[in-house]
């Protein structure tokens, strides 16, 4: 149990095909000489005795590019595992292995990539300092996953949007390597590249920067920074109505940084925030609801969700059934009045989209189970990213496992023989 500016949490359990290359071959037409393109390579599936499924649990993490006034969220990325034994029948496998991860170009989140662990003991009201490139849950950017049941967990990853070979430029898609190995022998089982999604592009400073109409809306004096810009409006709106224990202004310096959820709940972080508060993203989502700026489309979600760069939306019904976010979610007033933010979200079978013949297990997709309790997102992958995803970071876990890109439907990745009878899409009725 963590206490954080005298709240009690109970957890913090928050809250990228590759490119194939194009020969030339050069053929002699009489006297002339043309270069006509080669076919690419086809892709071959690898012989294998274990497939391991592996995924990011929301198909984008955010985190604050600047702590030092301001957490909304920290660095915290979760990847899920499941790993299988091929054969007829395949076997889900738990013991007598261990998952590990690791970020090949990604191996330190510190300084120059985030101030964090500059401020993460007084916003988290932690102990002792965080050790640098060490998340809230003690995970690193590598080490062993945890066996959660029937899958593995790495819950808390502290991962940037930047890579060692690049630490200015923003690279929300990071690719994750993940290994299973035989503990009795050492040896290598299997392997696979899978998304952690990563970015800071909230793109607060669109409205909040000195001369944003945010900042200019109201009668505050511009302070320099889009978070300090923040907590000067929030005191102008809100001090005189600040719960007990909270009075003080925000902007006062012995009160920053300042952590939201400290008083609005957040199920991002776990965070039960002050009762008589609204939670977070209600609060966020009333206030800004019917705003000019915001249009009511993904593009208006991009003002705060990332974003025009990042583009996490990126998912087959987007791309190639023009749906958007308000499709799944409704618009900015609906989800301000949703009653458990990140806990209550669409579901795969109501009635308007794929109905009771896919029907989830959970009330949330990414915690469902489906073929063969396999879960939904480890052929399907993460929410926001369903297979065949825009980005070809997403791809390269599906070509690995069956040669192809898009949703996992080759029966033989994990069966031995190709399947003759009917698919069985839902999970199995679970024994009394």
């Amino acid at each position: 149990m963590m206490r954080v500016k005298g709240v009690k949490w109970l957890a913090l359990g928050i809250l990228l095909l590759a490119a194939a290359v194009v020969g030339v071959s050069i053929l002699w037409v009489g006297a002339s000489r043309r270069a006509v393109p080669a076919a690419p390579p086809v892709p071959t599936k690898a012989a294998r005795d274990y497939v391991v499924l592996a995924w990011n649990d929301l198909g984008m993490h955010c985190y604050n590019p600047d702590f030092q006034d301001l957490a909304v969220l920290p660095p915290f990325n979760t990847l899920w595992a499941q790993v299988v034994r091929v054969g007829d029948p395949p076997q889900i496998i738990t013991s007598g292995i261990t998952v590990t991860y690791a970020f090949e170009d990604n191996t330190f989140s510190t300084e120059p990539k985030s101030n964090f662990w500059a401020y993460a003991q007084q916003i988290f009201d932690l102990p002792a300092p965080l050790p640098p490139d060490i998340g809230l849950t003690g995970k690193g950017l590598s080490g062993s996953m945890d066996s959660d049941g029937d899958h593995f967990v790495a819950k808390g990853i502290p991962l940037t949007q930047y890579r060692d070979s690049d630490p200015a430029s923003a690279y929300p898609y990071q690719l994750a390597t993940i290994v299973v190995w035989d503990v009795a022998s050492g040896t290598e089982l299997v392997r696979n590249t899978v998304v952690a999604p990563v970015s800071t592009e909230m793109n607060c400073d669109s409205c909040h920067s000195d001369t944003g109409d945010a900042t200019t809306s109201y009668p505050i004096a511009p302070t320099g920074g889009v978070e300090t810009n923040i907590l000067s409006i929030h005191d102008y709106l809100s001090q005189s109505t600040y719960p007990a224990g909270q009075t003080g202004p925000l902007m006062d310096p012995s009160r920053r940084p300042v952590l939201c959820a400290e008083c609005h709940a957040s199920n991002a972080l776990g965070a039960p925030g002050v009762p008589s508060v609204s939670s977070l993203s209600n609060a966020m989502h009333k206030h800004h609801a019917g705003l000019p700026d915001i249009t009511p489309d993904t593009e208006g979600c991009y003002n705060c969700h990332p974003g025009p760069q990042t583009q996490c939306l990126r998912d087959v019904m987007s791309q190639n059934m023009g749906m958007n976010c308000l499709d799944c979610h409704g618009d900015m007033q609906e989800v301000s009045q949703n009653p458990n933010p990140w806990l209550n979200e669409p579901r795969c079978d109501n009635d308007t989209c794929h109905g009771g013949g896919y029907p989830q297990t959970q009330a949330l997709y990414r915690m469902s189970q489906g073929h063969s309790n396999i879960y939904c997102a480890a052929c399907h992958d993460s929410p926001h990213a369903i297979a065949p995803s825009r980005e070809p970071n997403d791809a390269i876990k599906f070509v690995n496992m069956q040669a192809q890109i898009g949703t996992l439907r080759d029966c033989t990745v994990c069966h031995t023989t190709q399947r003759t009878s009917r698919f069985q899409h839902s999970a199995p009725t679970p024994t009394p």
